[in-house]
């Protein structure tokens, strides 16, 4: 069992950076991939970006590559997105999810079995 607590969002204008944080429970933190995803009212929860249990390989979504930059420590159970260049179209509410390490795809939301309760981030133009 793995519990994740999102921290980090907030207001921001057009251009300017946040850092999200997600903490996990749990004693097994490096055995699990680690995704990022974000939802817009009223869509589907779509993937921004991921990182291998042990950190080695990371994955973006093309709308944030060079943007934001996902990374962990697995000494503290942390996993990060730091966020620069945002656009109002950043908006959205971020998960953090936890997938077992080659199970599934580390796009597909439906693979991960752990979730966050979401953290808002708003841009403003």
């Amino acid at each position: 069992q793995v519990q994740l607590i999102e921290s980090g969002g907030g207001l921001v204008q057009a251009g300017g950076s946040l850092r999200l944080s997600c903490a996990a429970s749990g004693r097994t933190f490096s055995n699990y991939a680690m995704g990022w995803f974000r939802q817009h009212a009223g869509e589907d929860r779509e993937f921004v970006g991921a990182i291998s249990g042990n950190g080695g390989l990371t994955f973006y979504a093309d709308s944030v590559k060079g943007r934001f930059t996902v990374s962990r420590d697995n000494a503290e159970n942390t996993v990060s997105l730091q966020m620069n260049s945002l656009t109002p179209e950043d908006t959205a509410v971020y998960y953090c999810g936890a997938r077992s390490s080659g199970h599934g795809s580390i796009y597909h939301a439906p693979d991960y079995i752990y979730w966050g309760q979401g953290t808002q981030v708003t841009v403003s133009s």
